[in-house]
């Protein structure tokens, strides 16, 4: 839908506001350390805001609230663990260590406060490495979703919305630094949070309230669920719990997945552990505490009891008017799965249902806009695709009609692949809901408060793989001389990584579900790879080199290798399985649950091991490094 002209000025007029702070940021950089973490004294609410900005994105809003709208209100442990391990855990157990530690060491970096601490050059080489290849797939994540918001709201191309906004966060990214990046994710933190927040009141009005709308929602959970096979057991409950059947996959998804790959990653993430080192004191942690704690609880918890939430409006409330285009017979993607049918034979990597399906023009353009499944042809999956009331009950192509859709958000959130061809994605249900439940002018606030999501996160993320290539790779390498070469070499590797980004993002427009998973991935990769070195290096003073490269790579190694080979999910789209047993997914397909766990569950631990061991086994760090690692004085080598 086309955007009028007072939306366009509104945005444009953000977007100068966030070019203005870029440009603060980039009068105010002088150094490599202004550049690389902000000058160490940025104020604690700006701090707290730019955590909580960096930490939300497109994913908990859109992809995680999307999964909310389909699994319900399980995901709220998410928002549990994010709170007490990602804000108060972070600030009150590391970030103290991790700040004193970075600014005694002079480290300007995640991987460089690793490298330091353990006296290897490798470590920062390796962290930076792994860094710098696998943030540009989860940043074209979070691109993907803001930049098809973008395109649907402006009405402009894909690929023309696409290179806007990847222009927009270059410039204030590679010109300001972390300071640009911190001003400007203190405005959008602040814009997310009272766009949430009016969401929140505006969603439990229009369900009719707090207590009639979790009554609703729980009535609905009674009814049959196109994820009842793997577990699903309402949307206000959770998922059934057990081993060794499929009927408890839904429950290993949403714990080992969405909620601890998620919630103990944090604790990892290079762009979100610098922060700790922007402030001067313990003090200005303890104050940003409450300030994190309360934003993350309001951009979580709203995210994802409005999802679950939009299935009472979906079903019991939307009604729909407009033009029919067309209606027919079609086949309804629920489930991307290689070499898994269900009666589409051109397409032997999904798993479809039969449906009758209208394509419907709700704004007078002649163009259909709204997808709906208005019945089935099949008797068996009549509970699961319910036939929509429609008014008059006679109609064809080119009527006006009125439609109760009676559908769940999931079942709404359909996009048209082609002719009879037809893709349920989660990522639409938290703006579709937007668009056709909640007054127009908070469409604009919306739109601002998910570009501020994305912009937010990607600044971040781009500002991490910059300066992971420069400072961490580039200049270990011995390829520069001064701190003015590793702020230049930063900026290019800035411009590399967006370039990377770009690339992902036009080959895959719409993303799907991507979204989520994408960031659950990542997420999970550096608490494996990173985290039980970090813990050691802020905690154990016997921990040593060999232990802490040792535990980075086999979690690594392992992380890959259940992505690659055992993780169904993962496995299935990329295939490699298939090529060695034809028909199966996973190498463990059929083995328990062994499928749907996340490789965190299994990497962390073994690889938390792995740094012990070895560590116990090898030659501790000279003592004098280690006392300076920790306060003492320097060592002269």
């Amino acid at each position: 839908m086309a955007m009028g002209l007072g939306t366009i000025i509104t945005v444009l007029l953000y977007l100068l506001i966030l070019g203005y702070l870029g440009y603060r940021g980039y009068r105010n950089t002088k150094t490599a350390a202004d550049y690389m973490v902000a000058g160490r004294d940025i104020h604690p609410f700006v701090m707290a805001l730019s955590y909580g900005a960096t930490f939300i994105s497109t994913s908990a809003i859109v992809g995680f609230g999307g999964a909310a709208g389909m699994f319900g209100m399980s995901l709220l442990w998410l928002t549990v663990c994010n709170i007490f391990v990602g804000i108060f855990v972070a600030f009150v157990c590391l970030g103290g260590p991790t700040r004193r530690m970075g600014h005694h060491m002079d480290a300007h970096t995640f991987p460089e406060l690793l490298g330091r601490r353990f006296d290897s050059n490798f470590i920062q080489v390796f962290a930076g490495v792994v860094i710098f290849i696998f943030i540009p797939l989860y940043a074209a994540a979070v691109l993907i979703g803001g930049t098809a918001f973008i395109a649907a709201q402006f009405g402009i191309d894909y690929n023309v919305a696409l290179l806007f906004f990847t222009a927009v966060i270059a410039v204030y990214v590679i010109m300001g630094g972390l300071k640009g990046v911190m001003y400007t994710d203190a405005l959008q933190g602040a814009i997310m949070f009272v766009g949430m927040l009016i969401l929140l009141v505006a969603a439990y009005t229009k369900v009719g309230g707090v207590v009639e709308g979790h009554r609703q929602l729980t009535d609905l959970g009674q009814a049959p669920s196109l994820f009842a096979g793997i577990g699903f057991q309402g949307w206000t409950a959770m998922p059934k719990f057990g081993w060794n059947g499929p009927q408890y996959e839904l429950w290993w998804i949403v714990v080992s997945t969405l909620v601890l790959g998620v919630g103990i990653g944090v604790l990892a993430q290079p762009q979100l552990a610098v922060r700790f080192m922007t402030v001067k004191s313990k003090k200005e942690l303890n104050r940003a505490v409450l300030v994190g704690g309360v934003f993350i609880l309001i951009m979580t918890g709203v995210a994802f009891t409005v999802g679950s939430l939009s299935n009472v409006y979906f079903i019991n409330t939307e009604v729909l008017a407009g033009t029919v285009i067309g209606e027919g017979q079609a086949m309804v993607v629920a489930k991307r799965q290689r070499n898994v049918n269900a009666g589409d034979p051109k397409n032997p990597n999904t798993k479809s249902l039969p449906a009758i399906v209208m394509d419907l023009d709700t704004t007078g353009d002649g163009n259909a806009d709204t997808y709906l499944i208005s019945g089935s042809f099949v008797e068996k999956v009549t509970p699961l695709l319910p036939k929509a009331e429609i008014v008059p009950a006679s109609y064809q192509a080119g009527d006006k009609v009125t439609v109760r859709p009676r559908a769940n958000a999931y079942m709404r959130a359909l996009v048209k692949l082609g002719p009879g061809q037809y893709e349920c994605m989660s990522s639409r249900i938290i703006p579709l809901f937007i668009r056709n439940a909640m007054p127009k002018w908070f469409g604009l606030l919306f739109l601002l408060t998910l570009l501020s999501a994305a912009m937010s996160t990607l600044s971040s993320q781009f500002h991490t793989l910059g300066t992971s290539i420069g400072r961490d790779v580039f200049e270990q390498l011995g390829h520069t001389k001064g701190k003015l070469d590793t702020v230049r070499v930063t900026r290019i590797g800035i411009v590399v990584g967006i370039l990377l980004a770009t690339v992902i993002s036009y080959l895959n427009p719409g993303g799907g579900y991507i979204i989520a998973r994408a960031t659950a991935i990542f997420f999970g990769l550096c608490a494996s790879a990173f985290l039980p070195a970090f813990l050691a290096a802020l905690f154990w003073k016997r921990a040593t080199r060999a232990g802490a490269i040792a535990s980075m790579i086999v979690g690594s190694i392992i992380t890959i290798f259940w992505l690659v080979l055992v993780k169904s999910a993962e496995a299935a789209d990329l295939g490699v399985v298939f090529l060695i047993t034809g028909d199966k997914p996973s190498i463990l397909a059929g083995r328990a649950n062994w499928h749907a766990l996340d490789p965190l569950v299994v990497a962390l631990p073994i690889a938390g091991l792995v740094l012990v061991v070895v560590s116990l086994l090898t030659k501790p760090l000279a003592k004098e490094h280690v006392n300076y690692c920790f306060g003492g004085p320097k060592v002269r080598k």
